[in-house]
């Protein structure tokens, strides 16, 4: 009898994860290490010809020196200007557009038509246009990606308006408390976390089109020196630029993953 007694008193062990991720960062940085180690290895016993895919080392090695000469900064520095400029001007316009379609009905029925027509045209394609008009320097790549960055930002900023809960709006009207303050305590928090993952998105799409209009016209940047490196069959080279693109994506995401914790802390 105790030893029933003591079986139906032992406790039963939770079973409602629900799938919930669980973050193991040592299992992708083990995973990474040994798709670098076998590539390494493979380069070494020449299964793999090092002009067509150059080894890790080799493109270590390109890295270095191209950050040693002063090469890879300049051509930073470039891409960087380009994609901070053109985010800003077309995550400010995407936020105000996207926030007005949410807002109003009339901005609604105008300006959906215009998103649901233009975002899927790849904004690349318009660079020779911008080019015909705004000239080969810079104004016609920062235009290209604030166009790229416009759309996800205003369509994230519509979809954060519509999220907020509309009995929050409606006991804030049933107060009688102002259009602006209703706007500035409960629907710029409420759309704040739709806002910031179109910032990760359109950070992506930035970085895309910078290198894709640094490829089609410029001297300087990252795509500028990729396509370079691969006109003159320079792989290594080739490879480090992708390589220092990758990096630059990373910052860019941790920079965004710190802004979302500095905001949304509350939640």
């Amino acid at each position: 009898m105790a030893e029933i007694t003591r079986r139906r008193r032992r406790p039963v062990p939770f079973r409602g994860g629900g799938f919930a991720p669980v973050a193991r960062p040592v299992v992708a940085w083990l995973a990474f290490a040994v798709v670098i180690a076998a590539w390494q290895a493979l380069s070494q016993a020449r299964l793999i010809d090092p002009l067509f895919l150059p080894s890790p080392l080799q493109i270590l090695v390109a890295l270095r020196d191209l950050a040693a000469s002063g090469e890879l900064a300049r051509h930073f520095a470039a891409s960087l200007t380009r994609i901070g400029i053109g985010w800003l001007i077309g995550a400010a316009a995407g936020v105000l557009v996207g926030g007005l379609i949410g807002l109003f009905s009339t901005w609604r029925s105008a300006g959906l038509p215009f998103i649901s027509a233009l975002f899927p045209i790849p904004k690349i394609a318009l660079l020779p246009l911008l080019i015909l008009w705004l000239g080969i320097g810079e104004t016609s790549k920062v235009a290209t990606i604030a166009l790229g960055v416009l759309f996800p930002m205003a369509i994230s900023a519509y979809a954060g308006v519509d999220s907020v809960p509309r009995n929050l709006v409606r006991m804030a009207q049933s107060f009688d408390v102002p259009f602006l303050r209703i706007v500035g305590n409960v629907i710029l928090p409420g759309m704040l976390p739709s806002v910031l993952a179109g910032c990760r998105i359109s950070a992506s799409i930035a970085l895309i089109l910078v290198v894709a209009a640094e490829m089609i016209g410029a001297n300087e940047g990252i795509g500028a020196l990729v396509l370079t490196a691969g006109n003159l069959m320079q792989t290594d080279r080739l490879m480090a630029g992708i390589v220092a693109i990758s990096i630059l994506g990373l910052v860019i995401g941790a920079g965004i993953s710190w802004l979302e914790r500095a905001l949304l802390g509350w939640r």
